[in-house]
Order: structure tokens, then sequence, then C-alpha cells
């Protein structure tokens, strides 16, 4: 963005996940557009931005320590995201009630009502022509992420009651984007040299559902706003730009199967991202979850017979209300029988507002922590089982760092490898002299070691 002196600056700061995240790219792509600059400190800049997390306890405390210290350095905030629609213990907002200096306050995917209150306090410099946008991607507009990937949000909302959970009640019921609109931006992100398109949602596999399915359009032709006609589009885009594409927050529904020939055929990365969350049927029902876990373990076994590639990370929750040793044993079996290759464990965190929080046998936290400790123990166990199998292996990996053209190595990712979350492949210097390694680019590599939850490669 342009930093000249008429240009105010806005102070940003982005928070949580990436849906999150591409809420924020919204709100910067349109800041942009009308000619604000961005400030790298506080201090700096004219108002700040402060775009919130509001799920785990953790998440919003760093939340409102962010909030408390851009009140401090600037004195103009603006509060954006999940944690701007909960309500604190006295049914006021809780970010007013604890920080009442903030000049507004909106919930999640609010980028207008954002870019209202910025200007009521910081009046835009001139109208918006996406076209004038330094380094964003046409239709796309800016990224936050590397030019090389970048996340695609495909939907809205939740229509599911996890008790667990209070994400619908801040971002609503589900919301699909029409299919030709998410194609339009997946074009422009390709076009613009994007290597990795990551589809993101709080449900992936509920898309469309919204619309009972209709037909929309893309490219002149009829297209069914469906996952799995979705995921073909995009899957045959990404091929036209030698890309990758990636699926996050993939419930298990039956749904699901049809997408597995497109991961053996190519199409897409033979990738799931499955918010399992538990594996005992007594434990999901009282979650609420909308599947089983002997249906799970029989549909993992009937998707890896299709595609035996496939690479599965989930995300799981002990010490949840009433589990007993029994059931959170069954957890432990189920990780090992379905050999997750990457999971991550929560804890239980009573958030404010779950309906989970009334439920009969909570533990303590000192034990939830514990069997938190005893999961991940497990599941680090299966996923280095299952890492020193790719040993010797020969993958396509995108280069994430490569200094000095990877003279003295780099690092990067296959297509087992999600950014930030999962782990990394570190590239050796390559023994040819002729070999460079460049950021954004596909190179060849074999993988000679493991590292922790890492993988060494050789590039090739």
């Amino acid at each position: 963005m342009s930093e000249s002196a008429a240009a105010p600056k806005v102070g940003f700061v982005s928070l949580g996940c990436p849906k999150a995240l591409t809420d924020s790219e919204l709100i910067l792509t349109q800041l942009s557009a009308e000619g604000y600059a961005t400030s790298k400190t506080f201090a700096g800049a004219d108002l700040v931005i402060v775009n919130t997390c509001g799920f785990i306890d953790d998440a919003v405390q760093e939340s409102l320590d962010t909030i408390g210290e851009a009140l401090a350095e600037n004195g103009k905030v603006i509060v954006t995201g999940c944690l701007g629609a909960r309500a604190g213990e006295s049914g006021e907002n809780l970010v007013r009630q604890i920080h009442p200096k903030v000049l507004a306050v909106t919930g999640p995917h609010a980028t207008q009502e954002v870019m209202d209150a910025v200007h009521a306090h910081l009046p835009k410099p001139h109208d918006p022509f996406l076209d004038l946008v330094p380094q964003a991607f046409g239709e796309a507009g800016i990224k936050l992420t590397p030019r090389h990937y970048a996340y695609l949000k495909i939907s809205e909302g939740c229509n599911h009651r996890c008790t667990f959970c209070i994400i619908p009640s801040m971002r609503g019921d589900l919301v699909s984007r029409p299919i030709g609109d998410v194609l339009k931006e997946a074009q422009a992100l390709f076009e613009g040299g994007v290597k990795e398109l990551l589809v993101i949602s709080q449900d992936t596999s509920a898309y469309g559902v919204d619309v009972q399915y209709r037909t929309g359009f893309w490219d002149g032709k009829p297209i069914k706003t469906r996952a799995l006609e979705l995921v073909e589009a995009l899957g045959t885009l990404a091929q036209a730009h030698d890309a990758w594409v990636r699926l996050h927050y993939v419930y298990p529904y039956p749904s699901v199967d049809s997408l597995l020939p497109l991961m053996a055929q190519g199409l897409v990365l033979p990738y799931l991202d499955v918010p399992f969350q538990h594996s005992h049927p007594d434990v999901l029902r009282r979650m609420k979850r909308p599947a089983s876990g002997e249906k799970n373990l029989e549909r993992l076994e009937a998707w890896r017979a299709v595609c035996p590639d496939l690479v599965v990370r989930s995300t799981f929750i002990a010490g949840f209300p009433g589990e007993t040793e029994a059931e959170f044993n069954d957890l432990l079996d189920f990780v090992r029988a379905a050999e997750i290759d990457r999971a991550g464990c929560f804890a239980y965190s009573p958030v404010d507002g779950a309906a989970a929080n009334a439920l009969p046998g909570m533990l303590s936290p000192s034990e939830r922590e514990a069997r938190r400790a005893a999961f991940m123990a497990v599941a680090e166990e299966v996923s280095t089982r299952k890492l020193a199998r790719r040993v010797g292996d020969t993958v396509r990996v995108l280069v994430d760092k490569a200094p000095g053209n990877g003279r003295q190595g780099g690092a990067g990712r296959s297509y087992a490898e999600a950014p930030e979350i999962d782990g990394v492949v570190h590239l050796l210097p390559p023994e040819k002299l002729s070999k460079v390694l460049k950021t954004g680019t596909f190179t060849r590599a074999q993988i000679v070691g493991t590292q922790g939850h890492d993988l060494v490669a050789l590039p090739v």
C-alpha cells in the first residue's frame, strides 16, 4: 500500500483462525482500495483495527490484551471478529465491558460495518477501484499470506449445534457463497501466481446445503452449488496453472466419499482436514456431532482403499464433560487404529455460552490437561511411525523459503503438509551446482530422514 504523507494510516492486527484471516483480507482490500495506508506500529497509525478470536479462553485473553495494548499506544481502536459478538456476564458486550473506550465493535464477517466505523473516524481519501490496489490479486483483493499460497473461504457460519462450540452464535447459520464468485476468486488467485489454494469454511462438506444445491453459473456454463462440483472445478483450474488445491474443515459425511476419486486422479491433493473431535459414540452424542465413531473408522478405511496416499489431519477434545476412562481409552485406540497422520488435541475448555458446560461430570482442569497430554503422546507415536514410512520417497515440494537460491538449503511442504498447522520438509543444500531453489515454486526432493514432526529431504 502507498504510505504517502497524505494517506491516512490504519494499524491492523489479525488474530484467530484462517476464517478470521480471510475476513481481515477483505477489510484490508477495501482499506487499500479506498486509499488508506497501513502502519506497522500502533503509535504510527491514525487508528487501529483488531480482528479478534472469541473461541477458547486463551484466545479471548489474547484478543483482550491486544485491544488494551492498542488503546494504550494509540487510543483509537475498532474491534471486529468473533469476540465482538460475545456478551459478558452482565449481558453487555464483552469487549465494551472490558474496554469501554473502543470506537466501535462488530462481529465476524462484517467488512461494511468496519468500513463504516473507519469512515466515521478517519474519512476515506478516495473512491475504491480495485485495479489501483498494489500487491492485490485482482478481484481476489489483498492477501496476508505469502504470494504463493492463499485461503479461499467458500461459506460462512454453520448449521451444527455442537455443545462445546459457540461459533454459530457468533457467525450464524451456514451461508454458501455463490459458486461463480468462488471460482472467479480462485481464478484470479491462480492467475496472480498462487500455487496452493487452501479451501476453508466452518463446514466445507456442507457447501450448498443452505441453497439446496441450486444451479449457478461459471464460465458461461451451469454448475451446481455443491462440494463435489466445486472441488472438480477448482481442481481443473489448478491443473491449468500447475497448482495445488487443499481441503480443510471437511466433516466426515457420506458425500465426502465422492471426493476421494478426485484425489486418486491427482485433481486435488490427497489430504483431508477432518475435525473428528472424538471416537466414542456416547461422547459424540453428548457433543451433538453428526457422525458415530464406528462409522468414522469404516469411512477412513474406505477412503484409503480408494486413495492409498491419503493423509488425514484431525483435531480432538480430551476431558469432555462426563468422559469416562473407558471412553478416553476408546479415543486412544481410535487414533492408533485410524492412523491419523497429524492430530491436534485440546483439553476441554468451558467456553461461556457453550451448552456442554451444563452437562454432568465436569472433569477437573488438571485431569483434562493430563488426558490431553496422554492423547498427544499416542498421536505423536502414530505420526512418527507414519513419517518414517516416507523415508526414501521422492516427492514434489512447494518451496516456502530458500535464501540465496537454496545454496544453503531451504524449507517447504509436500502434499502431506499444510502451512502453519503441520510439519515442514527441510531441504538440504542441493548436490548439483545447477540446482536452484526458489520461493513459491515446486521442486522434487528425496526424503532422507525425519526430524520430530518434520521431514528432511535432498533436492534432486
